[in-house]
């Protein structure tokens, strides 16, 4: 049951981090434009192309600071109460300090569904389109990776040098090995494109490797049997910060299936699953900096403190694309990702519960 109690206390939390969310939004655009204005005039990227950019990875921003703007925004939203005396006259009317936290945390539940609604649904559909956005206006192609894309198809190894926006595929290299182990097949082809729900190789030079001789060949067209799909060949080019978590956990079991590392993945994975616990956790950190001086005055420095804390948090868990000191860590000692991904929230969880037995 909503009382008029959570709406207020509910409004007055939203409101705040909507102020903060908007305030470091606009810091990070600015930095953004800056760095988007050395691009400009290279290809077709020109000033439109800067700031349709800017505004597609708006939501990837969002999702990016989302728990460190909960943090602020609640510390901030509570210490206007305290120093209005609201929080004080609340308290003198009866209300336990519980029953303010429960209203504190039923606002949680707004922002569990903002964070779900954005990772799952919104950042993935915009930030692949700010990918393809900059990759068509920069003339470049979608490889993440300077030695391109790595896949096992069956019994095949297949590298991609580059996928170009069309999902056209270029210097397809496919290597084919029996069953001890020994190379068969060597295969190279200029560019692969799908066409009538197949993949046609062009240009193509083949060597068949035996144990006395090598026997070459070259093709004008092949069809390539192969269970690679576009849309397959969109999940290896997207970054996995930017896919949904079904289609996360979907590809690790298909790298896993073919026994490839999962890592980046995984942590990816995990870190989505996280976040949405940690922006309930965020608000409870902010709670205790507030009721702890309710009669004192001293908003800047509770503020500061509450931005000391979410730059803390986004060192120790990283962003989009992005690291963390935990994540880095893990694989420096070979950690399972699900830890990597619970350590920065389990940790801001102990410290709020210490700092909430303070106040109680």
């Amino acid at each position: 049951m909503i009382s008029l109690l959570d709406r207020y206390i509910g409004r007055t939390v939203l409101g705040s981090t909507a102020m903060v969310l908007l305030v470091l939004l606009g810091l990070l655009t600015i930095v953004q434009i800056f760095d988007g204005i050395n691009q400009i005039g290279k290809g077709s990227y020109t000033l439109g192309t800067m700031l349709t950019l800017v505004a597609l990875q708006l939501p990837s921003r969002i999702y990016e600071i989302f728990p460190i703007a909960t943090l602020v925004g609640g510390t901030a939203g509570l210490s206007l109460l305290a120093l209005n005396y609201e929080l004080i006259a609340i308290r003198a009317g009866g209300v336990s300090l519980t029953r303010i936290v429960a209203s504190v945390m039923k606002v949680s539940a707004v922002f569990i569904v903002i964070a779900v609604l954005l990772g799952e649904l919104v950042v993935p559909i915009t930030g692949d389109l700010a990918e393809r956005t900059r990759a068509e206006a920069l003339d470049s192609g979608l490889a993440r990776k300077q030695a391109g894309i790595w896949f096992r198809d069956g019994s095949e190894f297949v590298s991609v040098g580059e996928v170009l926006p069309d999902l056209t595929l270029r210097n397809i290299r496919i290597y084919r090995f029996d069953a001890s182990g020994r190379l068969r097949l060597q295969r190279h082809a200029a560019q692969a494109r799908y066409h009538e729900k197949k993949w046609l190789l062009t240009d193509i030079r083949t060597s068949h490797l035996d144990d006395r001789q090598i026997r070459s060949d070259q093709e004008r067209d092949v069809v390539w049997q192969t269970g690679l799909t576009p849309r397959l060949v969109g999940v290896f080019t997207a970054h996995p910060q930017l896919m949904p978590s079904w289609s996360l956990y979907r590809y690790i079991r298909h790298l896993h299936a073919n026994q490839q590392d999962t890592t980046r993945y995984q942590m990816a994975f995990w870190n989505k699953v996280f976040l949405p616990i940690s922006t309930v956790v965020m608000l409870l950190v902010a709670i205790p900096f507030v009721f702890g001086q309710l009669r004192t005055g001293g908003l800047g420095i509770r503020i500061f403190i509450g931005i000391m804390l979410g730059m803390f948090y986004g060192f120790l868990q990283g962003g989009l694309g992005v690291y963390g000191i935990v994540g880095h860590l893990g694989l420096l000692y070979g950690l399972p990702p699900v830890i990597s991904a619970v350590i920065p929230v389990a940790l801001f969880l102990v410290l709020a519960i210490v700092l909430m037995r303070r106040i109680v």
